[in-house]
């Protein structure tokens, strides 16, 4: 007997669930900024991400209906990965996390270095 599957009843739940999974807004920006992106060349640029966890990752995020793939039976086989429209819909999101990114790295630049006391 399978175990009954329990849903939140806050919306929210969901999309922060699937967000909030390691590496998955990393992948989704990647998506996002260089369009369709195929396995090779997702895993070079979420950089320490295992060619393992990038499949669990993909799988999931297609799933949730967040990304596309495309299979095409080349050799070798050709897989690409983009955002599909729900996975559009987060772009903005993105964006102003780009935007926060961008300001707190500045700002840690012109930061003075504290040193522990030895």
């Amino acid at each position: 007997m399978a175990a009954a599957r329990t849903h939140s009843t806050c919306p929210m739940d969901a999309i922060l669930k699937l967000l909030m999974g390691p590496w998955t807004t990393y992948i989704l920006w990647v998506l996002r900024n260089d369009g369709p992106t195929r396995f090779g060349a997702l895993k070079r640029k979420v950089a320490g991400i295992s060619a393992k966890i990038l499949t669990e990752r993909l799988r999931l995020l297609e799933e949730a209906g967040v990304i596309e793939r495309h299979y095409k039976p080349t050799i070798p086989p050709q897989v690409t990965y983009s955002l599909s429209g729900r996975g559009g819909e987060l772009s903005p999101i993105l964006d102003q996390l780009d935007s926060v990114a961008q300001r707190w790295s500045g700002e840690d630049e012109r930061a003075p270095v504290v040193r522990a006391a030895e």
